[in-house]
């Protein structure tokens, strides 16, 4: 095995252009499992841990761009306010360890369709930052997910970072697995509300061959709900609103749950979800929810 250690940006970029098979590393907390199991042996490995720019944050015109190299813990610590969604998935990510290392660039190079990251970032809209060293491009993340494991990606492009704006309205995840910690998910939901634009967004996650949105479940009730009023839905709102996102997923049955079970689990995740986030105090309407209400 090959051992690669760009110290810039632009010669890991060259590096990547001069051995497209290189798999980039990180926090390895995805990787280096696959290699201690044998379940991967690749040719050779790029550490991009040294690159500064990917352990960068900031604004890019309105838009939080985040580099690929943030970890879990940094995402809590300095943009839970910012991203609440992806702040309470990132929570739900392995042990503090793992959190200490692991990075939602990683998460989607892995492109696992349980990948914690994923559906909040699909509730918010997000985009991938894609480079090489003939340029570089945004990808939208709905589009950035092809299969199991798969995505857009070229084989000369390392992924820089990922951009999403800042919570317009209340976010929410929950997340099913067979144990309370450190488990991939069952299945997994996240939602994200946007008051000024009366729009909803969703992400699924290990319920279907990619992550996915529930686009039926989002036009439904972003034309139910009272956004002026702010009366709590209905019941049967609720409940038709779980039926759509249950039905847009693609579950299979294997070793962590059934098909049946994810969907039944993803119709009560969303509706829990969608009243978690309906419940947030008005003033933080602007920021997002942090964790859902006691009881519920």
């Amino acid at each position: 095995m090959e051992f690669l250690q760009p110290a810039t940006w632009e010669e890991a970029l060259a590096m990547k252009a001069a051995h497209p098979e290189a798999v980039p590393i990180a926090g390895g907390t995805d990787v280096m499992v696959e290699i201690n199991l044998d379940h991967r042996r690749p040719e050779t490995v790029m550490d991009l841990t040294p690159i500064r720019e990917l352990t960068e944050w900031g604004t890019d015109d309105g838009v939080l761009r985040i580099g690929a190299g943030v970890s879990y813990t940094r995402l809590i610590d300095e943009l839970g306010d910012r991203l609440p969604g992806l702040a309470i998935a990132s929570r739900t990510v392995g042990s503090p360890q793992i959190r200490n290392r692991g990075t939602v660039g990683g998460n989607l190079g892995t492109a696992s369709p349980a990948g914690d990251a994923h559906p909040p970032l699909l509730a918010a809209d997000a985009e991938v930052e894609l480079a090489s060293t003939s340029g570089t491009r945004r990808v939208p993340v709905r589009e950035f997910f092809t299969g199991p494991k798969r995505h857009t990606m070229r084989q000369d492009e390392l992924i820089a970072a990922f951009l999403v704006e800042p919570a317009p309205g209340p976010q929410q995840f929950s997340k099913v697995g067979t144990r309370n910690a450190m488990v991939i998910a069952v299945c997994s939901f996240a939602l994200a509300l946007d008051p000024a634009r009366r729009r909803v967004g969703t992400g699924i996650g290990s319920a279907g061959p990619t992550p996915l949105r529930a686009v039926d479940a989002e036009a439904f009730i972003a034309g139910e709900l009272d956004w002026d009023g702010r009366r709590p839905p209905s019941d049967a709102t609720l409940s038709r609103f779980g039926e759509l996102v249950a039905a847009a997923a693609k579950p299979i049955d294997d070793v962590r749950g059934t098909a049946a079970y994810r969907r039944h689990a993803l119709a009560v995740m969303s509706r829990r979800c969608l009243a978690w986030a309906w419940a947030t105090p008005p003033h933080l309407w602007g920021g997002g929810a942090r964790s859902a209400p006691e009881g519920l």
